[in-house]
Parts: structure tokens; sequence; C-alpha cells
């Protein structure tokens, strides 16, 4: 028997994520978006709330519970639901920390995982995104060149969430006719990471550029060792992650929407009952649950070891498109609302775009 239901697990982290979402992260959003940053005793909150070193195992300094992949993209939608730039900032450790845990040597593990477990925030960053037409994260253009015992790297990467901080970057970069992913720290020699970009949406999420110019690091530094890593499981489980982002992101523009449409009044009753108002909050509804099960069936095929490839781009590219769907017609319901600051719906329209692009093109 097939169940699309939460279990009692699920429902308790859905509802502590919620109220965390709601009492935390939504009462700041806005402010944070004005000032393009996020604050540091919002992330030293979240870190309280033990979202990556609960899930890193006890020698390595964490709480060593079990990680359910379909729990975390519950727990994802729940933050974004509040906003996606401070739940993409929240989370950005445990992008970083889970490829070390899943992928990693035991050297690797031992020297990174306990970063993730103390008392205040910590971060490593995941460059997977690169600049320019047809960029395409499967199919890096920063490449790898072995030269004895040692690797220099060259190219150059963007949209690096919390770059302007992490510790250690984990940068993906073909090598011959594979892709590999380096353990690249802060301060490697001919390592520049660039100012904050400045972007149409998710403006709290400081986001940087790298640039490799012959960066060199040592065989200690291939994530994997000589065995190497799946590198497109850590591409797919970031695209599950986006995907669960932009859901939470899409729930939060319907359920602004529809008190809305009940309390505005046009020609004597509420907007709510014109029909093309209320099938097309149907409509948004029905593709909110519709991604739903895309992103719940690609980070179940990840949690259970399977590729998920196909439905990792699936889900991505389905949310890419439908979160703009569903922003869009937020700000079109709205009417001259959906374009003024007072309401939410113009800034969650402009991180639908971004979300979009942050790994490239869907239309690839």
């Amino acid at each position: 028997m097939i169940s699309f239901g939460m279990s009692e697990e699920q429902e308790l982290v859905r509802d502590a994520m919620r109220e965390f979402a709601a009492d935390a992260i939504r009462p700041i959003a806005r402010e944070c978006d004005e000032a393009a940053a996020v604050p540091a005793d919002f992330l030293e909150t979240a870190w309280m709330l033990g979202l990556t070193s609960t899930q890193i195992p006890e020698q390595y300094g964490g709480a060593g519970e079990e990680r359910s992949l379909v729990t975390n993209a519950i727990l994802l939608e729940e933050l974004a639901h509040g906003d996606a730039s401070l739940a993409m900032a929240a989370l950005a450790p445990s992008l970083f920390a889970n490829a070390i845990l899943d992928h990693g040597t035991d050297e690797q593990k031992a020297a990174l995982l306990p970063l993730f477990c103390g008392e205040s925030y910590a971060t490593g960053a995941v460059a997977l995104t690169e600049a320019g037409p047809l960029a395409d994260a499967s199919q890096p253009r920063t490449e790898a060149e072995q030269k004895g015992e040692s690797f220099i790297l060259s190219g150059r990467k963007t949209f690096v969430a919390m770059g302007d901080r992490a510790s250690h970057f984990l940068v993906t970069a073909r090598l011959g006719d594979d892709v590999a992913a380096f353990i690249v720290p802060r301060d490697a020699a001919g390592l520049e990471v660039t100012d904050v970009e400045r972007k149409m949406g998710l403006h709290a999420l400081p986001t940087t550029g790298l640039e490799l110019e012959r960066v060199e690091v040592g065989q200690d530094a291939l994530l994997g060792g000589t065995e190497g890593a799946d590198v497109q499981a850590i591409l797919n489980a970031s695209r599950v992650g986006l995907a669960a982002v932009m859901l939470g992101m899409s729930r939060a523009v319907l359920e602004y929407c529809v008190p809305y449409t009940k309390d505005r009044v046009a020609f004597d009753e509420p907007i709510s009952k014109k029909q093309s108002i209320a099938f097309r909050l149907a409509e948004m509804h029905v593709e909110q649950h519709a991604l739903r099960q895309l992103v719940w069936q690609g980070a179940s095929l990840l949690e259970h070891g399977e590729d998920a490839t196909k439905a990792a781009w699936q889900a991505r590219a389905y949310a890419a498109e439908k979160s703009m769907w569903i922003a869009d017609n937020g700000v079109q319901i709205l009417g001259g609302h959906g374009f003024i600051r007072e309401h939410p719906v113009e800034m969650w329209f402009r991180n639908a775009r971004t979300l979009g692009v942050m790994e490239g093109l869907v239309s690839l």
C-alpha cells in the first residue's frame, strides 16, 4: 500500500517548523529583504534548533539522529513558507555537511563535520552554479588538473549561498571525463571570493561568486578520496531542496491570497466570489499539491539511495515554472496592492524568479 501521508514524527517536525517560521521568520522577512542582510541573531536562533548538528553522527560531535530526506524536504517547505532567503541561509550548512557525510572519506568527515556541531552558526558553501549562457551545473566548466599529488582548479562559480562567511567551499569541477568535487578552504591561494551579488530577489540571502585562478589543493581535498564522489547525487539533493523552497514560497502566496480575496470587496461582494478569481485560486492550489508530490518523490528516491536524477530535475523544473506562475497570479489577484511593498507578494514574485535560475536555466 502506498501512503502519501506523513508519519507522526514528520507531523511533529512540520508543526515545530511551521511555528518557528511564523514566529521567527515571517515577521522579519521584509526588513531583511530591504536591508539585504540576514541578521546574525536569527542565524544563531535557527542554529539552536540543531537543523544541521542533530543529523551528524555522535562520533563527530552531533546528536546522531536518523536523517530522512523526506522529512528534511518537509522541514524546508515550512521554513521557506516563512521566507525563502532566511530558510536557505539557515540550512546552507546542511547542504555542505550532508555532502561530506554522504560522500567524504573518514578523514574528511573527522576534519570537517565537527565544525558544524558547535554552539554558534558555522557554514560551508556548495559551489555548483556557473555563469554564462547554457551553463549546466551537471557539466561544470571549471576544470581540475592533476599535478602529481595535487590538483589545480581553474574556473568561476556564482550564486554561492553564504559564500561571504563560509569557511570551506565544495567546488565541482571537470576532472578528465568525469565530474569531481573538491573541498577548498577559504584561505586557499588563488581563490577570490567576490562581493555579495546584487540580485533581483532573495535579497537577504548573501550569495557570492568564486574565482579560482590555478588554486592548488592536495589529494585530501578530493571528495571521497581516490574513489571520488557521486557528484550527481549532491546536485540531485540540491535540486530537491530548491524545489522544496519554491514549494514553501508558493504555499505562502496562496495562503496570503485566499483571505485577501475574502476581505477585498468589488461591486458589492468579495472578489473571492468572482469565478475568475475562484478558478485561479483553485488552480494555484492544484499546482502546489502537484509540486509537493514531485518534491517528495525526489526526496524519497534520494533517501533510499536510488538514482533520483530524473525525479530531482522534474521537481526543480516544475517548481521553477509553477512557483513563478503562482507568484505572478498572486500579484494579479492583489491588483494594485500586488505591486507595493505593503504586501509581501511582490517580494515573493522577485524571489520566485531568482530561485528559478539558481542552478541555471531549466529550459536546458
